[in-house]
């Protein structure tokens, strides 16, 4: 996925990548969309209200699902309910009251036998009342949570609390729920816990108890780190005595024999690993996984799903590296999924992963065009930044797909993925590149442009999709894809010359740092790997996108291409000035790592100098801000400043120089008075994000069928309820 896993995130944990100027962002490697609300400092309740009158997107799929044979269907239809099963876990992973949120939600639905009108005559609702219900439970069920997936930020229901409670008094158990979660519900004091993030800093998260303190978390990770155990799949508790509980998810709740029961800090306090976290849910999926075994493809898919089996009966994490290494080797499948904990964005620690799930049909028109794209991959590597000491020894051509999204079991999705995440496998094995076609063509009706000139919009509106199409192709294989990491392998070897270091390009002398045995990327540069790694993969595609012979690949030749080109460093540039939406001013802390990873993007085009791009306006409130970028120095003074940038954040990385590198990252990222004046402004022109309902499928003996929702408030609702996780 875009962990931008390296994903894409529309509207998002591999990677995404996410893209504001199209309502997208990557995840994961993945694309998510970007359009949603704010978060404040600024006092007043209205800032944390639920998004009123958000477009609802369909997740159009059916052509490619009746495409499909009887097999293929009822594999397809098996991992989809396997991700599906999963909802509670993502629930249990944002905050603390979101699953009793969610069963109140439901409740309301199943006691009104899914007719909400009735709410009206039963409860005595208003029309006003039923909307703003309507639109809080459409927008926590596509976050799953009470905090927005992209952003971090706490949303509540417009709806009044003596409104909701009217609602929710349909039945006994529904009043019941409310009663248990209707202070956190509407509480936005302190405003410090509207944010996820670590406890003793006041934020929220359900990751860690709140008794548990950043340092603890670190010193715990240490320790864990040194005895190989993998955090993706754990939740950290501290009793009230002060010890601590690692919680493992899975099916089992015994041991499984990889690891020791207890462990000991420096302190003398334990750390004791309690399996069975979640245990129902992963009964339910590893039972689907059982059926989806039946109908797989080949004996590739086979051993994957024997693996996903085994991580999700017994928490084994190494049984998981197992299936992504069969993933990878699957080429082409009729249906591609992959599912588990897979992007770490929302841990504040940066370990901790999130569940999803992804099943979909392979588009092989577009996947045709990213085909070439692939067989060219290693002609563009060589015009990066930097020498061949620094870049993988042989590039591994991955598989790079365009689907059509049938499931997708998260907090939000992404358009475009580059998993899986785990550094060894992507070096050594290989990765997948993919792009989400139906949820990058999904688009809001009547979408407002902000921040753009007029002589600017229509050209934008034409070729936004377009350029946002490359970037994607780029950020994914070309970003997320390139690099070595500079180390020490297992058997004490190096994997480069340590007597004779590769030359730095930033300083001319030989590099003195490297990885040392047992580090990894993401534990050298810990919370900022994640936000650090989309900025790299994003620079890479901007980079590289004003080659006009990687632009033919795509379609796009002669006037058409320089539009194009023209679109995309807008669309970035546009991108980082909405990303100002993401950082609190009173904490200094951004709230959604793609956006951070893009605002800096914009400060490195804001000190290119010879007015490449200039913010301007007239208005003493900045209601009138626009950008204007001068597209004749796109190819010179734009592509100098960003292979500057993405040099330093190259070999930062290649190198383990976590001090350099957190510098670089900290001053890019940091917000000024002089961009930080901008803020409300950007905040008055937000857009509400857009949903999307999935559908379902239903099988009847040998028959499996995809069931259709409309695009609307209920028609997310109603696909909810009908999955019954």
């Amino acid at each position: 996925m875009l962990r931008f896993s390296r994903r894409l995130l529309v509207g998002g944990g591999g990677g995404r990548v996410k893209y504001p100027a199209l309502g997208f962002m990557r995840r994961g490697g993945s694309v998510v969309s970007t359009q949603h609300h704010h978060y404040s400092t600024r006092m007043g309740r209205e800032h944390y209200f639920a998004d009123e009158k958000a477009p609802v997107c369909q997740l159009a799929v059916k052509p490619h699902f009746e495409a499909l044979s009887d097999q293929e269907k009822k594999y397809a239809h098996h991992l989809s309910r396997a991700s599906h099963h999963g909802t509670r876990v993502i629930l249990r992973q944002v905050s603390p009251e979101s699953e009793d949120i969610y069963d109140l939600i439901l409740g309301v639905y199943k006691a009104v036998d899914g007719d909400l009108n009735v709410l009206k005559t039963k409860c005595g609702a208003s029309d006003e009342e039923l909307e703003y219900f309507l639109q809080y439970a459409s927008q926590f069920l596509t976050n799953l949570g009470n905090y927005k997936s992209f952003g971090d930020a706490k949303f509540i229901p417009r709806l009044s609390e003596a409104g909701f409670e009217k609602i929710a008094s349909v039945s006994p158990e529904t009043r019941a729920l409310f009663d248990n979660v209707k202070e956190p519900l509407y509480k936005v004091e302190p405003e410090e816990a509207n944010l996820l993030g670590y406890p003793d800093q006041g934020h929220v998260t359900a990751y860690y108890s709140p008794n548990v303190t950043k340092d603890e978390i670190t010193k715990v990770q240490k320790l864990m780190e040194a005895n190989k155990v993998l955090a993706e799949n754990t939740r950290l508790f501290k009793t009230e005595e002060g010890q601590f509980i690692l919680k493992i998810a899975s099916a089992q709740t015994a041991p499984n024999g990889e690891f020791k029961d207890v462990y000991e800090l420096d302190d003398g306090s334990k750390v004791n690993l309690e399996y069975g976290d979640h245990h129902r849910e992963f009964e339910n999926i590893s039972r689907e996984i059982e059926e989806a075994k039946k109908y797989a493809a080949n004996e590739t898919q086979v051993k994957m799903l024997e693996s996903y089996l085994e991580s999700f009966k017994t928490g084994s994490m190494e049984a998981h590296k197992e299936s992504q290494r069969q993933w990878v080797k699957d080429l082409g499948p009729k249906v591609e999924t992959n599912i588990g904990f897979i992007e770490t964005y929302r841990d504040p620690s940066g370990v901790r992963g999130e569940w999803e799930g992804l099943v979909a049909m392979v588009n092989k028109e577009q996947t045709e065009k990213f085909g070439h794209l692939v067989a060219n991959a290693t002609n563009y590597i060589t015009q990066l930044p930097w020498s061949k000491e620094f870049e993988k020894d042989v590039f591994t051509p991955p598989d790079f797909t365009s689907l059509e999204v049938m499931t997708f079991a998260g907090s939000g999705i992404p358009a475009g993925i580059n998993i899986p995440n785990y550094d060894d496998i992507r070096i050594n094995i290989g990765f997948k590149n993919v792009s989400l076609g139906n949820v990058l063509s999904a688009k809001a009706p009547n979408e407002k442009i902000t921040f753009l000139d007029a002589s600017d919009a229509e050209l934008y509106d034409k070729y936004r999709g377009p350029a946002f199409e490359v970037q994607v192709g780029i950020h994914e294989l070309l970003g997320h894809g390139t690099g070595k990491l500079l180390g020490e392998n297992a058997d004490g070897t190096f994997n480069f010359d340590k007597s004779s270091p590769p030359i730095s390009p930033i300083t001319g002398k030989p590099v003195t740092t490297y990885y040392q045995k047992g580090q990894t990327w993401g534990s050298v540069f810990g919370a900022i790997a994640g936000s650090y790694e989309e900025c790299r993969a994003e620079c890479v595609a901007m980079y590289l996108s004003t080659d006009f012979g990687l632009l033919s690949i795509f379609g796009h030749d002669g006037q058409e291409a320089q539009d194009v080109l023209y679109v995309a460093y807008l669309q970035m540039a546009r991108a980082g000035l909405l990303a100002l939406e993401f950082w609190d001013p009173k904490t200094g802390k951004w709230g959604q790592p793609h956006m951070q990873a893009r605002f800096s993007i914009l400060k490195s085009f804001l000190q290119a100098g010879e007015d490449f791009v200039k913010l301007e306006y007239t208005k003493a409130d900045y209601s009138d801000l626009v950008i204007k970028l001068d597209r004749s120095k796109i190819e010179t003074v734009g592509k100098k400043a960003v292979g500057d940038y993405l040099q330093k954040l190259h070999i930062f990385k290649t190198t383990a120089d976590f001090d350099n590198g957190s510098k670089l990252y900290g001053d890019m990222t940091n917000v000024d008075p002089d961009m930080a004046k901008f803020r409300d402004a950007v905040l008055a022109a937000k857009l509400p994000r857009k949903q999307f309902v999935q559908a379902n499928t239903s099988i009847q003996g040998d028959s499996v069928s995809l069931v259709d929702y409309d695009p609307s408030y209920q028609g997310v609702i109603k696909s909810f309820f009908d999955r019954k996780v």
